[in-house]
């Protein structure tokens, strides 16, 4: 008896990257970035349990079974969040649907990968740092020196723009508009760009880093030594180089989680206390979601009690419920 013809998956995958991602679908750099650092980890897992180079694997590898023992080996082994599994997850989906698309002789295995749930997790309450805790975190750099003066500017400006880090770290010299109304151009996520306006504390500083920083229209507006952009792993450290002076006169920010993406929160947060429009804010961060800003709205725990305080309560007479009879007492006690 034939056995059936196995699918070879380094062709596939190589056309998904090239074909589906790069030309049809454009993504950017960052979505592809992410979905090769997956194929990656799973290649290795893959190569691990089935004890076949990635060279020789079929799609007909790629079961239900080699899939969920990938998701579950990232979170028990390489302790990945639900959120950051569920992102692994979305990746391997793209590519089945693709592969469903150019060999239908493998729908049953992708319809079957495809029915596999994303994982429900708890959404956490946004964190956010006082104002006083951003300025002392702002100045906490060294002025003395170049990499200090770097940091002070870079990190006014991840504060003033609520850029993410990929944002931050790709802004170039030319992205600047210091003249008028200074802004600063950013690109994010899908290829979007926006313009967000600069505080003219901010526009001082820049201005002061652009006079003595060697540069031109296309050099990195925050770069290294070398003149080179910036990492993520170096915005972090050098963030976190920040948090630790600044823990001298706040001791408080010991007990905190620190990141990029924080200043990010924070920002949003002082806007609306502040009572800038929400759509304004989504702008400012460039949510394409409006309910993604509504978390901030959910956060802000002082602004809930103002609304609280607002209203009456009504004068309802309150009952107590009685169940009445042993099903409805054991629906009740669930």
């Amino acid at each position: 008896m034939n056995r059936p013809t196995q699918t070879a998956l380094a062709p596939l995958l190589q056309q998904f990257f090239v074909e589906r991602l790069q030309k049809q679908r454009q993504a950017s750099p960052c979505t592809i970035s992410a979905y090769r650092d997956t194929f990656r980890l799973f290649l290795t897992f893959a190569e691990g349990k089935l004890r076949r180079r990635p060279a020789d694997l079929t799609i007909e590898d790629l079961n239900t079974q080699l899939i969920l023992a990938f998701l579950d080996h990232l979170e028990r082994h390489r302790k990945n969040s639900i959120r950051s599994r569920n992102a692994r997850f979305a990746a391997i989906r793209s590519f089945i649907q693709y592969v469903g698309f150019k060999e239908p002789a493998a729908l049953a295995l992708t319809q079957a990968v495809l029915g596999i749930p994303m994982k429900r997790f708890d959404r956490r309450q946004i964190g956010f740092l006082a104002r006083d805790h951003v300025e002392a975190i702002i100045a906490a750099p060294d002025a003395s020196t170049w990499t200090g003066r770097r940091d002070r500017v870079l990190l006014a400006t991840l504060y003033n723009t609520g850029a993410r880090v990929s944002e931050l770290i790709g802004i170039e010299v030319a992205d600047l508009n210091l003249s008028g109304s200074p802004s600063v151009r950013l690109r994010g996520k899908g290829r979007k760009e926006r313009s967000i306006p600069l505080w003219s504390t901010t526009a001082s500083q820049l201005r002061q880093w652009l006079r003595e920083q060697p540069h031109t229209p296309t050099s990195p507006l925050f770069p290294n030594r070398s003149g080179s952009k910036l990492s993520r792993t170096n915005v972090t450290e050098r963030l976190q180089l920040a948090v630790q002076t600044a823990t001298s006169a706040h001791s408080e920010l010991n007990r905190r989680k620190v990141t990029p993406h924080i200043f990010r929160h924070s920002l949003a947060m002082h806007l609306l206390q502040a009572g800038v429009d929400m759509t304004v804010i989504a702008l400012w961060l460039g949510h394409e979601r409006p309910t993604t800003t509504h978390m901030y709205v959910e956060a802000d725990l002082a602004m809930k009690e103002r609304t609280l305080k607002s209203l009456r309560p009504p004068k309802v007479k309150t009952s107590r419920f009685r169940p009445s009879d042993r099903l409805m007492q054991f629906l009740t006690a669930l």
